[in-house]
């Protein structure tokens, strides 16, 4: 069947929904929210895409998914071919589907959303991925690439690390990569919760990597069990994709505390070690009838709405700006309200505050008002004088942002860092040492999990160039 309806006729059609949990049940489970597309849903979906010429929603992507092509192909019902096209030219789509911000990339530059609603393009990619999961049998086998006898070190297994991985196996190297945790995906399993991201669509995708004969080694620590120096002795390359887990300090009384957590900490803990979820978990985590969780970006929103899970009656998100610049995506901010999430904006805490037993029992805060933008192109916060008060909360989350660990770095002085302590790399990847390339949160500081991956693919092509001019 082809995919032959007229314009005027794919304009008719309105967006479709994303079906989810309702509110009340999921704020007190971990089962996944969106409950994704059903066949009609993504056809009907898929045939609001206009096939435009100038394809200007590819060059949103970063990773460069032939978005017409996979999404034709799934309009016509073909299966088969829209998983091919994604797949080709994504190494993780049933993450992506998932958790890519689409609404500010490839969905923000799609012509229909000029007047009207862009095409659900994430909603899409998640089914067309979801289906192959299901359907393994239906699919083109994947010709195994010529053996190049090259071998290529990757440090760390997310989502830069795992890009680059499939693609350097799709050309015939040899890929090993080396994981500092007792398993793998990185961020994606310790860092965002089963409610967005469960942890069989990780253990699937990167299944897909260890039948194009990835090998991952785990609990291996690059600056402890093994150095750069030792990893470029033995393989032909190395890119170093160990993001950036170190917290970044809010420097307030009251942050060593009993009852403060980092973002990292408290995440790992919950969706790595399941902590507050099983009675048998051997790292327990602090639970409060109060939550205060300092920060507004997406990890800020996953804090949140898993402390609500864990039992939070009031679980609060401390933001210093409105709203309207918060980094989080919308459909998150969206979710965490209806599952009675508080928003306490316009509002910077001075202090933790902590009674004779140092346990926390609140922030001391003030109010803010909204200046001109700053850097970073948001309004800038200030203090209203006079403005103090108190929040009740037995439990503070520091959610404000990460930095770069220095125990791979300080191991390799040979490689340059900028004055965050990030490796300072090139578009493609080059680091200062020869053979080494590096990308993700270790170059970029906090980013997302498509912009990483977009950098594991563009590295994987450079370091492809690089094995064949040596």
């Amino acid at each position: 069947m082809t995919n032959k309806i007229s314009a005027k006729d794919r304009m008719a059609i309105e967006r479709t929904a994303m079906p989810e949990l309702p509110a009340e049940v999921r704020s007190r489970n971990f089962e996944e929210v969106n409950l994704g597309l059903s066949y009609q849903q993504a056809l009907d979906e898929a045939r609001r895409c206009l096939q435009c010429k100038n394809r200007a929603c590819v060059a949103g992507c970063p990773v460069g998914v032939s978005i017409p092509e996979f999404i034709d192909a799934l309009a016509s019902e073909d299966l088969p071919r829209a998983a091919q096209v994604l797949r080709g030219d994504n190494a993780l789509p049933a993450v992506c589907g998932r958790v890519c911000p689409q609404e500010t990339q490839c969905e923000a530059l799609c012509v229909r959303g000029v007047k009207g609603e862009s095409v659900a393009i994430g909603y899409l990619e998640r089914y067309v991925a979801d289906w192959a999961m299901r359907h393994p049998d239906l699919l083109l086998t994947e010709a195994a690439p010529a053996a190049t006898g090259k071998s290529v070190a990757v440090v760390g297994c997310g989502p830069a690390g795992l890009t680059a991985a499939g693609e350097l196996a799709r050309k015939g190297h040899k890929v090993t990569i080396f994981e500092a945790l007792h398993d793998t995906g990185g961020v994606l399993r310790y860092g965002i919760p089963e409610f967005r991201l469960p942890k069989e669509i990780i253990d699937r995708e990167v299944a897909v990597l260890s039948r194009l004969g990835v090998a991952i080694e785990c609990n291996v620590i690059i600056g402890k069990t093994l150095t750069i120096s030792e990893l470029s002795s033995e393989f032909d390359a190395v890119f170093i994709a160990n993001g950036a887990g170190l917290p970044t300090m809010l420097n307030i009384p009251g942050e060593n505390l009993k009852g403060v957590y980092a973002a990292n900490e408290f995440l790992t803990r919950v969706n790595l070690m399941e902590a507050g979820r099983r009675e048998d978990c051997n790292t327990p985590i602090i639970k409060s009838r109060e939550v205060a969780v300092i920060g507004g970006g997406n990890t800020a929103m996953d804090c949140v709405r898993t402390a609500r899970r864990l039992g939070a009656e009031r679980a609060m998100i401390v933001y210093r700006r409105s709203e309207a610049e918060m980094p989080a995506r919308v459909e998150e901010i969206k979710h965490a309200k209806e599952e009675g999430v508080e928003f306490v904006m316009l509002t910077a805490p001075l202090a933790i505050i902590g009674n004779d037993q140092r346990w926390v029992s609140g922030l001391r805060c003030q109010r803010m008002e909204l200046g001109p933008p700053d850097e970073s192109g948001r309004r800038k916060p200030s203090p209203v004088p006079g403005s103090e008060f108190e929040l009740s909360a037995g439990v503070v989350i520091n959610a404000v942002g990460t930095s770069a660990n220095p125990l791979l770095t300080a191991t390799a002085p040979d490689l340059a860092l900028n004055k965050w302590g990030n490796i300072v790399a090139s578009e493609t990847g080059e680091t200062s040492i020869p053979g080494v390339f590096a990308g993700g949160d270790i170059v970029r500081g906090g980013a997302t999990v498509i912009l990483a991956m977009g950098d594991g693919k563009s590295a994987a092509a450079a370091i492809d160039e690089y094995l064949k001019r040596k």
